[in-house]
């Protein structure tokens, strides 16, 4: 009998053994297969509204081998040239003294970040904030210190206030109505996520801002965690709309870390929403809208109002996504 239970010992012993280098087995082949995948998603670049020509740039970039971060500053260029663009670059709207202020910041996959606010005199603030980045200890450089600095780096002076934006400004001055209109005034930025080939994650965002906004204001997008964060181990995120509301949520960061708990791309852009719908009554009144992406190269964004658009390059297609949204009564 004896003998027998030593037998029986064995057996469950020799079992159990191969079961779990079973299970090591089959849960290493898992994570091959998904690095596999995760290898075939790239590259991939999304981006607020319906900038469809930035996000090409960007895309092209991407398959012509340029990094993440060098791609989401070209496709962004693309908008702070555009003068038809009332909130971002060159022919944005003024502040109520008259005057076109740029605010941007970009994130690299390594967690290095740059931003630069209150910029008067130069049209490509997301390039001046890379090199905040990359040339100085710091990551934000303010107005008369940004410009100071801009000039160091060779970027050319540029008048920022068209005839066009001239005309808009001098129309507002008889009335002096401050009440941004949903999807309208308060929602041109631009917040752009690229992926390589190398599957390195980064991104950028500019603006001009909140139109006929207080000298002096500076919402959400040049903002690390509000307008943008980047976690290259998890995914990115970027915003745009009402900014002041956006940073009481530090919606960026908060959308990467909900997707670090688990949840995808779709589902934290719509938490994110969530969180200042449950917080503040008056969400009826503006727009907040959120755009992400993760390792895997899912892609997801929400947005409180209808109306709100995203592009997506991926598998050489440029698409532009009508986002899903909150908007109750």
């Amino acid at each position: 009998m004896f003998t027998s239970i030593l037998k029986r010992r064995k057996f469950i012993s020799t079992t159990t053994k191969g079961s779990i280098a079973l299970t090591l087995g089959m849960h290493l082949l898992a994570c091959n297969s998904k690095l596999q995948n995760m290898s075939k998603v790239s590259p991939i670049s999304i981006c607020t509204w319906a900038f469809e020509r930035a996000n090409a740039t960007a895309g092209a970039a991407l398959l012509s081998g340029m990094n993440s971060l060098d791609a989401a500053i070209a496709g962004v260029t693309v908008e702070e040239d555009n003068i038809k663009n009332t909130t971002v670059g060159k022919g944005g709207a003024p502040d109520r003294e008259g005057n076109v202020t740029l605010d941007a910041c970009v994130m690299d996959h390594q967690g290095n970040c740059g931003a630069v606010v209150c910029v008067e005199n130069y049209t490509h603030v997301a390039a001046i904030a890379k090199k905040v980045m990359t040339q100085t200890p710091h990551v934000m450089l303010a107005a008369s210190g940004a410009e100071d600095f801009a000039a160091t780096q060779g970027f050319k002076t540029d008048t920022l206030l068209t005839e066009s934006s001239k005309r808009e400004y001098e129309k507002w001055l008889q009335t002096k109505e401050y009440k941004p209109v949903i999807n309208i005034e308060n929602h041109d930025t631009i917040g752009m996520l690229c992926m390589d080939n190398q599957g390195n994650i980064s991104g950028a965002c500019t603006t001009s801002g909140l139109s006929y906004k207080m000298k002096g204001r500076v919402g959400d997008s040049p903002i690390i965690g509000a307008g943008l964060f980047i976690d290259n181990e998890i995914g990115g995120a970027a915003a745009t709309g009402m900014g002041e509301e956006i940073m009481k949520s530090v919606g960026s960061f908060l959308i990467v870390e909900l997707m670090r708990n688990g949840m995808s791309p779709q589902d934290a852009c719509e938490e994110a929403v969530m969180r200042t719908i449950r917080k503040n009554p008056d969400y009826k009144n503006f727009q907040v809208a959120y755009i992400a992406m993760n390792k895997a190269g899912e892609t997801g964004s929400y947005c409180i109002h209808e109306g709100f658009e995203m592009m997506e390059f991926k598998e050489d297609a440029n698409s532009r996504i009508a986002s899903t949204f909150y908007q109750k009564g």
